[in-house]
């Protein structure tokens, strides 16, 4: 893999896009030799929140980093759109709440399948979700 390999970004601007999303998560979670089950949660939690990133967004991008430290190898993907924000980000974390039509488990059920999780978001101001998984 080339340095120029180790990031870059996509955009989310339609459902096809969620696709290339998944597509885009496989083949560089392949590429580090995840497991078959890490491979399947780092997508399963990329589908999410790219869904998330174009229905509550308005759109936005995927943004994504091969990681190494020392011998461990990672991906991390964040999901950037400028779209209405989280008023409360708590309360969204929260299992079944949601602000739409979906069983509000994306952000809760997202955070579960990774390693590490970030949000950042406020209303006005659009969302940032930060997630990395280890191999």
């Amino acid at each position: 893999m080339t340095a120029a390999e180790s990031s870059g970004q996509l955009p989310v601007r339609g459902e096809s896009d969620i696709v290339l999303a998944r597509q885009r998560v496989r083949q560089l979670t392949q590429e580090l030799k995840f497991s078959l089950v890490d491979q399947t949660k780092m997508i399963t939690a990329a589908s999410e929140l790219s869904r998330n990133t174009l229905i509550y967004g308005g759109g936005g991008t995927m943004e994504w980093r091969i990681l190494q430290e020392g011998v461990r190898a990672g991906l991390r993907l964040a999901f950037v759109d400028e779209g209405p924000g989280i008023a409360d980000v708590t309360l969204a974390m929260k299992d079944g709440w949601t602000s739409g039509s979906g069983l509000g488990m994306g952000l809760s059920g997202s955070k579960r399948l990774v390693n590490e999780f970030d949000i950042q978001s406020a209303p006005g101001r659009g969302t940032r979700v930060t997630i990395t998984r280890w191999k």
